[in-house]
């Protein structure tokens, strides 16, 4: 089970916590995966500055002043939080501001390089191909994601009817889209197809999720594959089945267009095997890079391996460095008050 913040070293109250982002979906999503790792029921905030306070972000530490703590429907608004777990630009100077209006007492922690130096936050993540360094940062060679040891261990006890149906072995598929840096050309999508259909052949059950950046030409294809055979793939509706599918995978194919989606594929066990669209981007180059070094991936198409690996697994990495630092920081304000208290 997930280690909750733990009273018995503070003498407190357990910790109140937000999750701080614009509400991008995938920095929203690792500042969650990074409370559940603390055992806390985060309040998510998400803040939306208007230009030109958005252009400036956060070279100037200023935010949109409608949104300030003390405007009705502040996203910041007190009571401040014990902690906040933020990530995304713009989210860099609200974090300050309520580091600074909290009068210290809230904790601070920023996922990812906030682009301001160490000081942007008490404690920053950053992956091993960033080059931010300091006392406060932590580094990892992957991200933090939702999918737990616990969480996979309870989906592969109990698989879903459509899985548990399939033969072995199961290869979980999946599939991003065309983002910012990365492209799915007609040749990329009909690579993929090709791959894909050919471990098919060879006797592989896929289980396969796109995206809603799936261009349709891929989506249909991966649909006509997954009619093919004994194979499963989520329609889109209802909760999306990824962690059922990592979960009871022997092999996992995933596309490079996404960070966290092949972080989460390497916290399954299995091979990961990893389809390069069009595009690219020095940093997820580098990241690429990091995990090829430990024998983590794969290409694909080639050979599908389907040996088992040790999870790469951060987040309980990193929540635990986050529990700790916070742990002394709750305890220094407890001395301070009780200091204040006995004047």
């Amino acid at each position: 089970m997930t280690k909750k913040y733990p009273e018995s070293e503070t003498s407190q109250e357990p910790a109140t916590a937000w999750v701080l982002t614009d509400g991008k979906a995938g920095d929203e999503t690792q500042c969650l995966a990074v409370a559940e790792a603390l055992g806390l029921a985060a309040e998510r905030r998400r803040v939306a500055p208007r230009a030109p306070w958005s252009w400036i972000m956060p070279r100037l530490g200023l935010i949109d002043p409608r949104e300030a703590p003390s405007r009705p429907g502040s996203p910041i608004a007190p009571p401040f939080p014990d902690l906040v777990i933020a990530s995304g630009r713009r989210a860099v100077s609200y974090l300050a501001r309520i580091k600074r209006d909290s009068g210290e007492r809230t904790f601070t922690v920023f996922l990812k390089d906030p682009r301001t130096g160490t000081k942007a936050a008490d404690l920053i993540w950053v992956p091993e191909h960033d080059p931010l360094r300091g006392e406060n940062v932590i580094v990892t060679a992957s991200g933090p994601h939702r999918f737990s040891q616990d969480r996979l261990a309870a989906a592969r006890a109990a698989p879903l009817p459509d899985i548990a149906a399939l033969p072995h072995p199961r290869v979980a598929v999946l599939v991003g889209g065309d983002s910012r840096n990365h492209r799915f050309t007609d040749g990329d999508m009909a690579e993929l197809a090709r791959g894909l259909a050919q471990i098919a052949e060879d006797g592989a059950a896929l289980m396969i999720t796109a995206s809603r950046r799936t261009p349709p030409a891929l989506a249909r294809a991966l649909r006509k594959l997954a009619d093919s055979g004994p194979h499963v793939m989520w329609d889109g509706h209802g909760d999306n089945p990824m962690l059922d599918y990592l979960a009871n995978a022997d092999a996992v194919v995933v596309t490079a267009d996404s960070a966290n989606m092949v972080g989460e594929a390497l916290a399954s066990g299995r091979a990961v095997h990893v389809f390069h669209p069009s595009g690219g981007h020095r940093k997820f180059d580098a990241f690429l890079g990091a995990v090829s070094a430990r024998n983590a991936v794969h290409p694909f198409p080639g050979p599908l391996k389907v040996t088992t690996c040790e999870p790469m697994d951060s987040t309980p990495v990193i929540a635990e460095a986050i529990r700790q630092r916070l742990a002394a920081h709750r305890a220094e304000i407890a001395r301070r008050d009780g200091t204040r208290a006995g004047t």
